[in-house]
């Protein structure tokens, strides 16, 4: 009796937190998958274990330059030469940062199917890379829950019912916090988020609400919403057990939620398995020990959030800024450069200058370099820093 064919899986950024879930999700579906590329940008121990686990997989390692033992390609170009060679139906892009944008585009440019938990590919450049995906009959199949989520529930209530999306954010270990003591939070500090294990950089991002400010401008782009609708649209709700993962209101006032746990492997496997919803495994919701909460989220202490909106109102390259800028602050924060709440300062002083232009490949990727050019020198600006004990 025949089997089905294996699909093909590229994972990239196979070593990070989004790796390791999709990692779980293919074993469990081994049957069902054909691990085709690995990638990871420096982490070169936890590459060749990979790839002696999955020994009919090629191996990228993007960070480096020079070849390394067992690895077949390296350095960024190495990178997107591996997803050009590798022959996948599916690439699941779980990068961190503007550089999973131009990994994205090479999967597309492929006719690769693109299961995206990077959301600065969209942020940056959605226009762009969804024409591509049309004109290369390729998918690309949001990752992240929240999106995830809104995807599912549109597809089952129809995008022309939509009257609002309603995004929900954990709130982070901050969202109880005064003023005064998120002046004095540490990086060790941010980097304890309540309910979700993720890498360092969306760790910080949630903790300043820059993740969900990155996934409003997501859902303008993958959804369609139009910009002069967004304030509307596009709400944003604090929920800190992140069991609701975003909901719909349709015209007729009905709203429809998508629940499960705070478990990423759910949304990577609906991406992997797509059209089809299989068994999972995964540990299912007990309704009799859940309270649910939701409160406005507090624009004033969180400024990113806000920011979000404003970059979005300013024109097509203002999100490539917001983007750009918060990278540059966030590695300064982790460095013990800035304050937390120095973040959206130094995003909100980048936003101020003229980015006016065209979305095209050349201005994205210029825009990126000069915005992070001049966070950085906002950043040589600020006071030397002192640290004091959260009170």
């Amino acid at each position: 009796m025949m089997t089905a064919m294996r699909k093909k899986v590229a994972l990239l950024g196979a070593t990070g937190s989004i790796g390791k879930s999709t990692l779980d999700v293919l074993r469990r579906g081994k049957d069902m998958f054909k691990p085709v590329l690995f990638s990871s940008h420096t982490d070169s121990v936890g590459l060749a274990a990979l790839g002696a686990e999955f020994p009919e997989a090629a191996l990228a390692l993007s960070g480096v330059e020079q070849d390394v033992s067992c690895v077949g390609y390296v350095g960024k170009e190495g990178l997107l030469q591996a997803i050009s060679d590798c022959g996948a139906d599916i690439v699941v892009n779980g990068i961190a940062g503007a550089a999973g944008l131009a990994p994205s585009i090479a999967a597309l440019e492929s006719g690769m199917d693109l299961a995206l938990a990077n959301k600065e590919t969209i942020v940056m450049a959605g226009h762009l890379v969804r024409a591509l995906a049309k004109a290369k009959k390729a998918r690309i199949l949001p990752v992240d829950s929240e999106h995830s989520a809104i995807f599912k529930l549109l597809e089952a209530h129809g995008r022309e019912n939509l009257a609002a999306i309603l995004l929900t954010a954990s709130g982070g270990p901050f969202r109880t916090y005064t003023p005064e003591q998120l002046s004095r939070v540490r990086a060790q500090d941010a980097l304890k988020h309540p309910t979700w294990n993720m890498g360092a950089k969306i760790t910080i991002d949630s903790a300043s609400m820059a993740n969900k400010g990155l996934e409003v401008i997501e859902a303008v782009r993958l959804f369609d919403i139009p910009v002069s609708a967004i304030a509307d649209v596009i709400q944003v709700l604090v929920h800190p057990q992140s069991i609701v993962h975003s909901m719909i209101s349709l015209k007729d006032g009905s709203i429809y939620a998508q629940l499960s746990q705070p478990d990423m492997r759910l949304p990577i496997q609906n991406a992997l398995y797509y059209p089809e919803n299989a068994p999972s495994g995964f540990e299912t919701l007990d309704f009799k020990q859940l309270t649910l909460s939701f409160e406005k989220p507090d624009g004033e202490k969180f400024p990113m959030l806000p920011l979000a909106y404003q970059a979005l109102s300013a024109g097509d390259l203002y999100p490539v800024v917001y983007n750009a800028a918060n990278e540059v602050a966030v590695a300064a924060f982790l460095a013990e450069q800035i304050h937390f709440p120095d973040i959206a300062r130094v995003v909100a002083l980048t936003l101020e200058q003229n980015w006016d232009g065209k979305p095209e490949l050349g201005a994205i990727r210029e825009t990126d370099r000069r915005a992070r050019s001049v966070a950085k020198s906002f950043i040589k600006t600020f006071n030397t820093l002192s640290f004091l004990p959260i009170m």
